[in-house]
């Protein structure tokens, strides 16, 4: 970046210049969302870290006596937040609510492919010091931040930040063995992998690294090695992802005065960017369909302020923006969407299930025809019409055990339930004749595990869902092997199935989730966007 330019807008910025401050958070957010969603790989906190930066380098602004080194000083204070972040929270703590994965992130916006894609995935297996380190270096070897402002960031002399980039790195060349060697077919690797829950950590990093170094197999390469700063040399920032949300109240606090209501076009237009930026009291949601700005104590706006970014996401037809939207605003609540699967416990074998509500049914049309037979990632099927539909799952942990990416709908236009489980069992009931009864639908001590993304509903063999509409369902098998058939279904099929129990050989009964009303369960994983990849829906949609 021009360097005289952004000395121009710091200093103005700090005489109090509204628009300068407006670049200067819309120009920067994007590099502080890379530093931290790299270091915490995308955890649910990095949102607040992010905004937690930002909020003080806008309140302190006025301290920094140097206008040159806003950019070190910036980088600095996102670094100190990590770290915070890390001090205030137990390793268990750290694990409980993860959110997007930044690795995968970092594919899908860049379209990362071969090495490059080897080098994101590898950063996984990184430990928190590695990974916020890392954070650093590859925007050095980007070209975004220099060798002094990565060790002045980590708080240490040059000498010192050769000595850990070095060590970082070669952990980095180990784990990106890990990743190569994972994604071949060593049988000897099964068998190491086999009580592994597909989760990355340093234990399972320094098993499977023997493994690879000892494996003729897993050792070798099909392709020369390109070292990770040639990879990484000249790759742009991920920009913020749609629904990205920053929301600063900076009061009196702050060293700018921003007193105005209302953003400037030059901001709003940076969203298509993609980039955030807010003052008092301000919200602005990246690809969102409204912005509402208003300093403490102001009226209300009349009229909301509509950003040039175009939303990403098809709205419910009943969830119109309110025309004032503002903190004190009522919406009419719309109850579909309003309810999501939680994780529950399996039912009493013996345990009936309630009635299933009936509903209008029209028939349901398929672009696999009666049964869709869904085998690899990226496989779809299209349904539309009224009426139920069947999910049949086959896990396959015998051919490849870890975690599972849930199949996904998109696309929707009008409404999905989730109606009811059947199929005489779920999937981590044991087996009949399993020995100890260790074997289940999800895998065993022998095979290893299919692992479900923490706070994913236990699937049933059979899931049926009724929809009123068009939604596209698509397989993202990336880790365990897995396949679904997909087959529209009748009232009367879901209901047999369900109280099929116990009496007649089965597991257990089904279970009916349907409420009878809009507030029935939707799937987990369901948007009526339509994202270039699938496998990118957030676990608990909304609609």
């Amino acid at each position: 970046m021009d360097s005289e330019h952004w000395r121009a807008v710091v200093t103005a910025a700090q005489d109090g210049d509204r628009r300068a401050l407006d670049e200067l958070v819309a120009g920067w957010l994007p590099l502080v969302y890379n530093i931290v969603g790299r270091a915490l790989n995308g955890h649910a906190d990095v949102d607040d870290v992010v905004q937690e930066t930002m909020l003080r380098a806008v309140g302190n602004l006025g301290s920094l006596r140097d206008p040159d080194s806003f950019r070190s000083w910036l980088v600095a204070i996102a670094m100190r937040q990590i770290r915070d972040r890390a001090r205030r929270k137990t390793p268990d703590r750290l694990e409980e609510a993860e959110a997007s994965d930044f690795a995968e992130l970092t594919v899908l916006r860049l379209q990362l492919e071969g090495q490059r894609r080897e080098v994101a995935e590898a950063v996984r297996w990184l430990d928190g010091e590695d990974r916020q380190l890392l954070s650093l270096w590859w925007l050095e070897v980007a070209g975004e931040l220099t060798r002094r402002e990565l060790a002045a960031a980590v708080g240490i002399t040059r000498q010192h930040a050769a000595v850990r980039v070095q060590r970082m790195k070669e952990r980095l060349e180990t784990s990106r063995g890990i990743v190569r060697a994972l994604d071949g077919a060593c049988p000897g690797l099964r068998e190491v992998t086999g009580r592994w829950d597909g989760r990355p950590d340093s234990v399972w990093r320094k098993r499977l690294a023997r493994h690879v170094r000892g494996c003729g197999y897993c050792g070798g390469t099909r392709e020369a090695v390109v070292p990770a700063e040639r990879l990484l040399a000249g790759i742009a920032l991920v920009p913020l992802p749609v629904g990205f949300t920053l929301s600063l109240a900076f009061g009196g606090k702050t060293a700018v005065a921003v007193t105005s209501v209302g953003w400037s076009a030059k901001l709003l237009g940076a969203l298509t960017k993609p980039a955030v930026a807010m003052t008092a009291g301000a919200t602005i949601v990246a690809g969102g369909a409204y912005v509402v700005t208003q300093p403490p104590d102001a009226p209300p706006p009349r009229a909301a302020v509509t950003p040039t970014a175009t939303p990403r996401s098809e709205p419910p037809p009943s969830a119109t923006p309110s025309p004032t939207p503002s903190s004190s605003a009522k919406r009419k609540a719309d109850p579909y969407g309003t309810v999501v699967d939680a994780v529950d416990r399996a039912p009493d074998p013996n345990a009936r299930p309630a009635a299933l509500p009936r509903r209008p049914e029209s028939g349901i049309t398929s672009t696999g025809g009666p049964k869709a037979v869904m085998q690899h990632r990226g496989d779809s099927v299209t349904l539309s019409g009224r009426g139920f539909v069947q999910v049949r799952w086959q896990i396959s942990p015998h051919s490849r055990p870890g975690r599972v990416v849930m199949p996904t709908w998109t696309g929707l236009k009008g409404r999905l339930f989730h109606v009811a489980s059947g199929g005489s069992r779920r999937m981590d009931d044991p087996l009949p004749g399993a020995p100890n009864g260790y074997a289940t639908g999800m895998g065993g001590p022998d095979i290893g595990y299919a692992v479900l993304p923490p706070g994913t509903q236990q699937m049933w063999q059979n899931e049926y869902f009724y929809l009123d509409g068009t939604v596209t369902l698509t397989q993202n098998e990336r880790g365990c092997d897995y396949g679904i058939a997909v087959s529209p279904s009748n009232w009367e099929a879901v209901d047999e199935d369900v109280n099929e129990g116990p009496p007649q050989g089965a597991i257990r009964y089904g279970l009916v989730r349907d409420t009878g009303t809009d507030s029935a369960p939707v799937p987990q994983y369901l948007t009526r966007s339509a994202p270039a990849d699938p496998a990118t829906v957030p676990q608990r949609s909304r609609v």
